[in-house]
């Protein structure tokens, strides 16, 4: 390639990439980032999709839902915790219940000894319902119970941590402690929770049949129409004074008590904020799934849900969604085609994230890379790697001697 076409091709590079970061100037970040998310997730995926496919991302995305709740938590106010399992967990335990007892009609277990009750009761040989399965009889109290109960259960958490001032590690390996005692108990209680086998054979919800695929689909956009809400809300939240106030608190905590503040009450708030939300996700993923079970409430799920919030970046909203989504691809792909070697691999993708971009898929920034400097760099490197013409006269010479031009 002669000087003047090098020349050319760099000017016109470098013009692209004005025009495209001009472009992308004019774009508030925030908003253009949440319309090419909401675009992905509402158009993209659905169109270019199978229906299994479809189906594994709308199980991902569940997850982008504590991940959220870490962001907002951990990432923002400064309160790592290990044990969002629990509340995930929770909530999808309250939607599995009633659609249990749906399912578990006179009619469809009239072969049990006592017809009317969860098939795991009957093998347990509890003859009535137990009384804390009586209000999951309701639609309407199930959803309210998904709501309230990691809500309350975080609220008794965080009182009786941030009130005494325990926070930091110490706080987090508490967590982590009672998503263990959490999942040991939920076994142990093989008659009241269907034990290690979980909550399985859900069909209905108000008599709509969920298996089927046209229920899968709605139940997709239902899930990223949530998902999506929940990021707006969590955003409105952290753009308030209350958001600059956990930012403040994870940076300077004395400073913000002497400035007056309550940061116990803060940290019991944002804590709170997190356990609903992550309630919401095991709502949505026992819909999407069709069942629940102790293994997604434990301390494994709940440290992968921490890797998912730190490889998106655990300061970005919509950083949680991509992170959950490649890490619980990344966890299929490799348990499907490295079954020995899934565990160590993941590890290694989250290490190599980490190390690329410290401040994880959100940290890379596109109009930095439109840059028209940084394009015609780039250009001038490809074009020097590209090989050079062979003069005519050189390569008859080699021709003649019998050699093969480079």
């Amino acid at each position: 390639m002669t000087r003047g076409s090098k020349i050319v091709t760099g000017q016109l590079g470098a013009r692209l990439g004005s025009l495209v970061g001009k472009t992308l100037a004019k774009v508030p970040r925030d908003a253009g980032a949440f319309a090419l998310t909401a675009l992905l997730l509402l158009v993209i995926f659905p169109v270019s999709l199978s229906g299994f496919r479809l189906a594994m991302v709308s199980k991902y995305l569940t997850y982008a839902f504590p991940a959220i709740a870490l962001v907002v938590c951990w990432g923002k106010g400064g309160i790592l915790s290990l044990g969002q399992g629990v509340f995930f967990g929770l909530g999808g335990y309250c939607m599995a219940m009633f659609l249990k007892l749906e399912a578990s009609d006179p009619q469809s277990t009239s072969i049990q000894s006592t017809p009317g009750i969860p098939d795991f009761m009957d093998w347990n040989q509890l003859t009535e319902l137990p009384l804390i399965w009586i209000p999951f009889q309701s639609l309407a109290l199930s959803l309210l119970a998904v709501f309230l109960l990691p809500g309350l259960l975080a609220l008794g958490i965080g009182l009786a941590m941030f009130k005494r001032r325990v926070g930091g590690v110490y706080f987090a390996i508490i967590t982590q402690a009672i998503a263990s005692v959490l999942t040991i108990l939920i076994i142990g209680q093989q008659g009241y929770t269907g034990g290690v086998n979980g909550i399985t054979d859900l069909k209905t919800l108000a008599g709509w049949d969920i298996r089927t695929d046209s229920a899968k689909l709605i139940l997709y956009y239902a899930n990223v129409g949530l998902l999506l809400g929940v990021v707006l809300l969590a955003n409105w939240v952290l753009r308030s004074k209350l958001g600059r106030l956990l930012v403040a608190m994870r940076e300077k905590e004395e400073r913000v008590r002497f400035t007056g503040y309550d940061v116990a009450s803060l940290k019991v708030f944002v804590f709170v904020f997190a356990a609903v939300v992550s309630g919401i996700g095991g709502a949505m993923f026992t819909l999407v799934v069709g069942f629940m079970s102790p293994s997604f409430v434990g301390i494994v799920p709940s440290i992968e849900m921490v890797i998912a919030a730190a490889v998106g970046g655990r300061h970005s909203l919509l950083g949680a969604i991509y992170g959950s989504l490649l890490v619980n691809y990344g966890k299929t792909f490799f348990s499907e085609s490295f079954p020995e070697l899934w565990l160590f691999l993941l590890g290694g993708l989250f290490i190599l994230v980490v190390m690329a971009f410290p401040n994880g898929l959100a940290g890379l920034d596109l109009r930095r890379s439109f840059d028209p400097k940084r394009l015609s760099q780039l250009m001038s490197k490809l074009e020097a790697l590209r090989p050079k013409p062979v003069p005519p006269a050189t390569a008859a010479a080699a021709a003649q001697q019998g050699e093969v031009p480079r």
